[in-house]
């Protein structure tokens, strides 16, 4: 099974090394030197990593071949593709690969039907679950412990406890407006006294 682990940024330097957007959790693994990768468009790789460290926290890896700014610029945007045994399971017990979260089924702790998972959305500040609604609709689902409270593969099925508005337009909104139309004044700068 072929998995996206990286793409390809800018050119870093004179020498040939690129910065990486990494998609996978095992980098060391996936981007080490040695790594053959396929590539997307396959017409650029197959890309053999030559050396890799990381600078002011990026990934910045350079190619065998790939020795100037020039050749490491023509690579941008390359998606880098890594062959993974569909077996292989992550090292950590909450770990999943995205192909093995793809089309579960999505609901709720009440039983509520959401939807399926039809994309994997990996943020800087954590990753998504795109999920598309039985009516065509999607809706995003932030993959943390608070709101994913299971993933069980065997049943293929996600269970999500969301928050109010998450899935649905019930959220409750509290505004200074509601308090005064319920007869309960709001405070504001214009309701203190001069001194």
């Amino acid at each position: 099974m072929q998995l996206v682990v990286g793409r390809i940024g800018r050119a870093h330097g004179i020498k040939g090394e690129v910065t990486v957007e990494v998609r996978t959790d095992e980098p060391e693994l996936r981007l080490a030197p040695g790594a053959v990768l396929a590539t997307d468009p396959a017409a650029t790789g197959p890309l053999t990593i030559a050396t890799g460290r990381v600078h002011s926290g990026r990934l910045l890896l350079r190619f065998e071949g790939v020795r100037d700014r020039t050749a490491a610029e023509a690579l941008r945007n390359t998606l880098l593709i890594a062959d993974v045994d569909p077996e292989e399971l992550p090292e950590g017990d909450d770990e999943y690969y995205d192909h093995q979260l793809m089309d579960l089924d999505v609901v709720t702790v009440d039983g509520q039907e959401v939807g399926r998972i039809t994309e994997i959305s990996h943020l800087a500040s954590q990753d998504l679950f795109i999920v598309e609604r039985p009516d065509g609709t999607e809706v995003m689902i932030p993959f943390v412990e608070e709101i994913v409270t299971e993933i069980d593969l065997e049943e293929q099925r996600a269970t999500i406890d969301p928050p109010p508005g998450l899935i649905d337009d019930r959220a409750e909104v509290a505004s200074s407006r509601d308090e005064v139309a319920d007869g309960h004044s709001a405070s504001s700068r214009d309701d203190r006294e001069d001194s």
